[in-house]
């Protein structure tokens, strides 16, 4: 193929390679995206190294097209095949950008160690480096990527290099401990999830999909395993150094942790960020502490949350997904903004079909009202007269109570019907009356409780659902909070929820569950001092909910204009 000459006048002969038919194969099975702009070329197995000087293996997919062109950095330890290279290398490219697919280190072929997050930074710096060495490179770099490849963005955004002009963050992490653990409860099915993912998918799709079956034949016996930390290595086809060292540090104070989270400083160096997650997304929660950061540091920022889970904001909403990150990308990249949105936040109402709203910000400032629970499973908006015990169950952690959807890494993730859940003798209920008029319930929900425990140790898992005029109840937000016996056996507590936008529709009910677990959500609470991951006794709790507890939810939203289409 003949030399390209870029706008500054330089020349490169790039690669005349297709990309992988695979890949092509993949990308024209997609419906709804873009037009494509151009034809596109493939140079793999480029060798870039990172700040130790390990081979990092790099993928440069871009544009037979003369003149500049911006660069994409997505680095990945989920190798570079499918779906990463269509979805982040074809597509990109066909549409105007260099796409520079690495593999992180120890990952994909890339030499060296993978760590959980100890090397992305310097390694992300080392391959800007590398970028400003080649004759394509015009200066303008953006990142995008799902996550674990939205932790690298931030990795990278923490020492933000002068070139980095946007960042697309999808479904994306930055706070490790986040991931692995809730008020230092272990987050077991997630646990499970990234061991597996981490170590397999870069291996490429039938080593990956054969792990994902054993993992499947074998959870009930690696999350039943006393010790718990014994019971995950025959799951996952082995140990896992780094795994290992998260079950042994729970404590988010630990100097372990310390750096993990790039998050904070990289909110500071304000790059222009556009975020993506989904309402059942097991790091939605992350997604909204960085549009936090990033409004307070007055930092550029979008925010689109749809009906989605953390894998299915990549397959059903990817057209949503790449569509807005592709014109924020433009925008900052190619001073095209055409295609931005005119707010800054667009959010999917739940309930009945959905809808699409545009918001200024999130969450506004929506009026909070309380709910109570009252005697005979009631909710009620009547303030209670005393704080007297209410109700009470029997939480047995050699018997957990099981988990049921909500924001998971899994494919068990999303709105699930919790209808057996609630008639166990281990879950309680309080249940409003049926609306005579919709009621709609957007930002954070919180849950407000008086709790005694007879053993001083305990969690409480508290949910919001919605009852439709059948009786079946759907879950829409959660969360976990811990009981520790510094707090005495009578403790109050504030548990948070997350954070949702849900229509209840007239004729349906409000209903607050809460019950002490959701397993294998989390690990069960063993009853004792003991560690989780170690514990080998397990002693029941009999949790008394006292009536002066309360749910909060935030109601309406201000200065919301529907949309009728998906963004």
């Amino acid at each position: 193929m003949s030399a390209h000459t870029t706008a500054s006048g330089s020349t490169w002969a790039p690669s005349s390679r297709k990309p992988p038919l695979r890949a092509r194969l993949l990308r024209a099975s997609w419906r709804g995206l873009p037009a494509k702009r151009h034809d596109i070329g493939w140079e793999p197995g480029l060798v870039v190294p990172a700040a130790d000087g390990s081979p990092l293996v790099t993928d440069h997919y871009f544009p037979r097209a003369e003149g500049d062109f911006p660069t994409l950095l997505v680095r990945s330890p989920y190798g570079r095949g499918l779906p990463w290279s269509p979805m982040y290398g074809v597509l990109f490219a066909e549409q105007g950008f260099h796409v520079v697919l690495q593999s992180c280190r120890g990952t994909g072929g890339s030499g060296g160690t993978f760590h959980l997050w100890r090397n992305e930074s310097s390694d992300a710096q080392a391959t800007v480096a590398w970028l400003r060495e080649q004759p394509w490179f015009d200066g303008k770099l953006g990142t995008v990527g799902p996550s674990y490849l939205g932790y690298v963005q931030w990795a990278l955004a923490r020492e933000a290099p002068p070139e980095l002009k946007a960042m697309a963050v999808q479904v994306g992490l930055h706070d490790p401990y986040a991931l692995f653990y809730e008020d230092g409860a272990l987050r077991l099915d997630n646990s499970l999830a990234v061991g597996a993912g981490m170590t397999y998918q870069h291996q490429g799709t039938g080593p990956f999909l054969r792990a994902m079956l054993r993992l499947r034949r074998r959870v009930r016996t690696a999350v039943g395993t006393r010790p718990l930390r014994d019971g995950y290595a025959p799951a996952l086809g082995g140990g896992i150094p780094w795994l290992d060292e998260v079950l042994a540090h729970p404590d988010a104070r630990d100097a372990y942790w310390q750096g993990a989270d790039p998050g904070e400083a990289a909110a500071r160096r304000t790059v222009p960020t556009s975020l993506v997650t989904g309402w059942h997304d097991a790091l939605v929660d992350q997604a909204f502490v960085q549009y936090a950061r990033l409004r307070a540091a007055g930092c550029e920022t979008a925010l689109l949350v749809g009906p989605w889970d953390h894998t299915s904001a990549l397959q059903q909403g990817w057209p949503e997904v790449f569509t807005e990150s592709l014109a924020w990308l433009r925008a900052h990249l190619c001073a095209d903004p055409s295609g931005l949105r005119p707010t800054d936040v667009r959010i999917h109402v739940g309930g009945g079909q959905g809808t699409w709203r545009d918001l200024d910000a999130w969450p506004g400032q929506p009026a909070v009202t309380s709910w109570f629970p009252a005697s005979g499973g009631y909710l009620t908006r009547q303030p209670p007269t005393d704080s007297a015990p209410l109700a009470s169950f029997r939480y047995d952690p050699a018997d957990p109570t099981p988990s049921v959807g909500g924001p998971l890494l899994s494919g068990a993730a999303g709105s699930r019907d919790n209808t057996a859940l609630e008639a166990r003798e281990d879950v309680l209920t309080f249940t409003g009356p049926p609306l005579s008029e919709p009621v709609e319930v957007v930002g954070p929900v919180s849950a407000h409780l008086r709790v005694h425990a007879d053993t001083g140790y305990a969690d409480v898992f508290t949910r919001l659902c919605d009852v439709d005029p059948q009786g079946r109840s759907v879950n829409v937000c959660d969360g976990l909070g811990r009981l520790r016996p510094q707090d005495g056996r009578t403790a109050r507590l504030t548990v948070p929820m997350s954070a949702t936008a849900h229509r209840f529709a007239a004729g349906h009910r409000i209903r607050w569950q809460i019950s002490g677990g959701a397993h294998p959500r989390y690990a069960p609470h063993p009853g004792t001092d003991a560690a989780r991951v170690d514990a080998t006794e397990f002693t029941p709790v009999r949790l008394t909910l006292h009536a002066d507890s309360a749910l909060l939810l935030p109601q309406g939203a201000e200065d919301g204009q529907e949309v009728t289409a998906a963004p």
